[in-house]
Formats: C-alpha cells, sequence, structure tokens
C-alpha cells in the first residue's frame, strides 16, 4: 500500500483552511499529531482519505491535505466502508466522536468493527456532546449535568474500548489528547494493524466539559492513574511503584505495592489474550489507573481482502465485456419508425 518513494513533511499535510475549533480545544493537539505521524506512515496524501460525520471532530477532513469525506450524523463508517470496497488500495481513516460514533452511529460502528475493515477509527472522548452545546453523550458520567439533564444523567455510561471488544475489533488503543510523545507511536501501530484499528482518545471540551479527565491527566495525577501497557512487560505504574496482579481467589485484578523493584509477580501484558484486554478496559477508575497503549491485538483477514478475493474466484471463466454481457440472453432492437410512432 505505501508508496515509499515520495517523502513528506508535516506541512504538506496542512490545508491552507482556518483551523476552526474552541481555543484550547484538544482536538488542535490531535491534529498536530495526526500530521506528524503521516510523513512516518509513508503513505502519500493523494492515497489517503478521512471520513467524518457530525460533531466538532468532523472537522478535520478540512485540515488534511488528502481526500476527504464529511458525512452524515454516525454513517462514517459505512461511508468508509463504500470507499474501501471501491479502491482497496486507499488508506482510509475515520474521525469521529463519542456521540457521532456511539449513539446515532453505533449500528454502523459495530458493524465496521465486527466486519474488520482495513481501516483506522480515531474516536475523540470528550463525554459530551459539544457542537450541539453540552448535552449529555453515550460516555458521559452519571450525575453529568447538561442543558438536557440539568439534574444530572442517569444514564449508565458506554465504555468505547468495551463496545469495541464486545463488537468483534481485532485492535483497541487508548490515548490522551495531549501524549504528543506517545500518540504517534499508536497511530503508527493502529495505521499498521490489517484491518479495523480503534483508538479512544480522551479529549477535553473546555467549553462545556472541561478538566473532566484531570484526574489522570493533570501531572501531577499522571503517574498514579495512568498504566501505560507495553506487549511483554509487566504492568506497573505509579513510577514504579505499583503494579497489577490476577488474583485467583477473586478472579480479578488487583493493585499491589512493588518491593525492592521486584516485578516478578506481575501480570504481564499479552496484547493478544482477549480476557486480559477485557480486564484492563474494565478497570474501575479511583481503585485502578486507567489503561492506555495498545490494549489488544490479534490480526484476522480484512473484509474489504475477502470480497475482493470472492470477486476475482467468481469472475474466473466469466466474460469480462461489459458491452457483451448487458447484451447477452434476450435483446431487443426499436426501429426507427417504431420511435416515430410513440
Amino acid at each position: 500500500m505505501n508508496d515509499m518513494t515520495r517523502i513528506t513533511v508535516p506541512k504538506d499535510w496542512e490545508t491552507d483552511q482556518e483551523v476552526r475549533w474552541c481555543p484550547g480545544c484538544g482536538d488542535y493537539a490531535i491534529l498536530k499529531a495526526v500530521q506528524r505521524t503521516m510523513p512516518e506512515i509513508g503513505t502519500p496524501p493523494e492515497k489517503t482519505v478521512f471520513v467524518s460525520g457530525i460533531g466538532c471532530s468532523s472537522r478535520f477532513p478540512y485540515y488534511m491535505e488528502t481526500y476527504g469525506f464529511h458525512t452524515i450524523h454516525g454513517r462514517a463508517p459505512a461511508v468508509a466502508t463504500g470507499i474501501k470496497l471501491a479502491n482497496p488500495e486507499l488508506d482510509v481513516w475515520i474521525i469521529t466522536g463519542d456521540g457521532d460514533g456511539l449513539s446515532i452511529g453505533g449500528n454502523h460502528m459495530l458493524h465496521l468493527l465486527r466486519r474488520n475493515l482495513d481501516c483506522q477509527v480515531l474516536l475523540f472522548n470528550n463525554e459530551i456532546y459539544g457542537l450541539t452545546k453540552g448535552q449529555y453523550s453515550p460516555t458521559s458520567r452519571i450525575g453529568t449535568r447538561s442543558p438536557s439533564t440539568p439534574f444530572g444523567s442517569v444514564d449508565r455510561p458506554a465504555s468505547p474500548c468495551g463496545f469495541a471488544l464486545g463488537a468483534g475489533a481485532r485492535f483497541i488503543a487508548r490515548t490522551i489528547d495531549t501524549a504528543q510523545k506517545t500518540m504517534p507511536e499508536i497511530l503508527k501501530r493502529a495505521h499498521g494493524h490489517k484491518g479495523t484499528s480503534f483508538v479512544e482518545i480522551f479529549q477535553n471540551c473546555i467549553v462545556y466539559n472541561d478538566a473532566v479527565f484531570d484526574a489522570f491527566t493533570d501531572k501531577k495525577a499522571a503517574p498514579m492513574n495512568q498504566l501505560n501497557v507495553v506487549h511483554g512487560q509487566p504492568l506497573v505504574f505509579g513510577a514504579g511503584t505499583k503494579g497489577i496482579v490476577f488474583d485467583a481467589a477473586a478472579m480479578a485484578l488487583k493493585v499491589v505495592d512493588i518491593v525492592d523493584g521486584d516485578t516478578s509477580a506481575l501480570m504481564v501484558h499479552d496484547e493478544m489474550n482477549r480476557v486480559q484486554a477485557q480486564l484492563l478496559i474494565d478497570m474501575e477508575f479511583g481503585p485502578f489507573p486507567i489503561a492506555l497503549g495498545v490494549i489488544w491485538c490479534n490480526p484476522a483477514p480484512s473484509f474489504e481482502a475477502a470480497v475482493v478475493e470472492q470477486n476475482i474466484s467468481a469472475s474466473v471463466g466469466k466474460p469480462t465485456d461489459l458491452n457483451a454481457l448487458i447484451r447477452k440472453g434476450q435483446s431487443w432492437e426499436i426501429a426507427a419508425k417504431e420511435l416515430h410512432a410513440v
């Protein structure tokens, strides 16, 4: 897929459009991280497509010097599927939000994930509807006060990564809008995965849900409340003072102190272990840290590859002349005099 004969720089991925988000919005940081990462991925802009639905994040295609589709609410996965089936060589990225992707677009997202179309999904999660002025979203926490829930939301929030795993996603990762050092690596891993890559990005909405993630994104809080998982490495956080073990008696994860740097008893991250991925996604924040990084990666054949293979197989020995195919079987010739009669 990648054409390494053309070298690009971040500036090549920027358009002449004025970037218009609220000052301080986390979307700016995500945009810059993507633009910085694209040259390292290697696919040229003319072979890249960004597809979005409706929401603040959905302005994204206007700011990427690539092909792009700003589609309707929740339907980005359907449009992306059509693009990839029409031209499997294109590099397709879906930009969506917690409302666009998990509410009106939930059904489309589910089928994209289970089909395993080869594309990257970046879901910006700010736990609120920002574009339509701050209504609660599928990921808003219980008690969230908003124009649509002035007394506090009583809805149980959806877990984007939990939804993705349950829908059959083969690659799931989490990052933070301000994680400018680690986000590019996650984006490159997502791109390198053959199939649907689902990346949840915690994104701060400075106007309608400011500081909702501060408990684990604030610089002082981050060491004790972020668990950066790395395949093959023990689950360590708290600047090396805390770790995660599996309590066999309780059949659950448990936080323990690390004594004298001994990590031998800790659970080792295995990104191909689905049970472990579910446990990491389900960790309750507070008693546990938030898991970040590539949580689950277990490749499988992609949807468009299977469709292309099926089409090639079905066409063996069949006529490839469209003109002849149209005229195969019964046909009629309408004489000029008959046309005049009509």
